[in-house]
C-alpha cells in the first residue's frame, strides 16, 4: 500500500481529501503544523508528501526545503497563492508538481495518481542510459556525473531520462510537457518547464549559465547534446 504524508491545517479539506484518497486505496498519514510534520516525517516510508504552503506555525516551502535534504519522494504542492512567482518557488525549490486551491477531486486525484506511477516506473526499469558523461541506472535511480552522483528530484529525473532517451534530437515545449505529465496539458504551462529545465541544468551543466548538455534551439525546444 502506498503512503501519503499529507500536511495541512483545514480540517474540512484534510477529511475530504484523506477520505478520498483512502477510496483509491492509499495510506494516509496527516499532520497539521510544520511541528508536528517534521516529527511524523522522521517515521519515513511515504511514497508521496502533499504540501499546504500556508500553515499555522511556517511555511510548506521550509518543510519541502528540508525534506529535500535527504529524500526524493515527489512532493505535491497545495497552494491558495495562484502567483506565478510562488508556483515557480515552488517548483524552484525541489517540488514535483502544484494544485491551486479551489480544485476539482478529480484533478487532485490524477495529479496524485500519475507522480505515484511515474516514481513506481522508475523504480521498475533496469536500464541504463548513458550521454555526454551523464549516467542513469533506472533500477536504482541513481545519477552519475562523471564519475560523481548527482541528487534529483523525481520530476528533474523524469525529465533527464527523456533527453537521454532521444539524443540529438529537437523536443518542443509541447512534446515534453507531455511526457512530463500524464493528466490534462492545459495545466502545465512553458514557465514551468523553463523551471525545471534551469534546475536540471544546475545539476548537470559544469557552467549552467553556458550549457552544453542541454542545449535551447531557439523557437523549437531543446535538444540532448550527446557529443559533449
Amino acid at each position: 500500500m502506498k503512503r501519503i504524508f499529507f500536511v495541512e491545517d483545514d480540517l474540512s479539506l484534510i477529511h475530504g481529501l484523506s477520505f478520498a484518497l483512502r477510496q483509491q486505496g492509499y495510506e494516509v498519514v496527516g499532520a497539521r503544523t510544520c511541528l508536528e510534520a517534521k516529527t511524523l516525517w522522521q517515521a519515513g516510508g511515504y511514497d508521496l508528501v502533499i504540501l499546504d504552503v500556508t500553515l499555522p506555525d511556517g511555511s510548506g516551502f521550509d518543510l519541502c526545503r528540508r525534506f529535500r535534504q535527504g529524500s526524493k519522494v515527489p512532493i505535491l504542492f497545495l497552494t491558495a497563492a495562484d502567483e506565478e512567482t510562488d508556483v515557480i518557488m515552488g517548483l524552484d525549490i525541489g517540488g514535483d508538481d502544484y494544485i491551486t486551491k479551489p480544485f476539482k477531486l478529480a484533478i487532485f486525484l490524477s495529479r496524485v495518481n500519475a507522480l505515484l506511477r511515474r516514481s513506481g516506473d522508475f523504480r521498475q526499469s533496469d536500464d541504463t542510459l548513458q550521454s555526454g558523461g551523464i549516467t542513469v541506472h533506472q533500477l536504482t535511480r541513481e545519477v552519475i556525473k562523471d564519475g560523481m552522483p548527482v541528487e534529483l528530484t523525481a520530476s528533474e529525473y523524469k525529465l533527464l531520462c527523456l533527453f537521454l532517451e532521444h539524443p540529438n534530437l529537437v523536443l518542443s515545449p509541447e512534446q515534453i510537457l507531455g511526457r512530463l505529465w500524464d493528466c490534462e496539458q492545459n495545466y502545465i504551462d512553458s514557465s514551468t518547464l523553463t523551471v525545471y529545465i534551469r534546475r536540471l541544468r544546475a545539476k548537470i551543466e559544469d557552467d549552467p549559465s553556458s550549457p552544453k548538455r542541454i542545449v535551447t534551439v531557439r523557437r523549437m525546444g531543446y535538444k540532448w547534446n550527446a557529443a559533449k
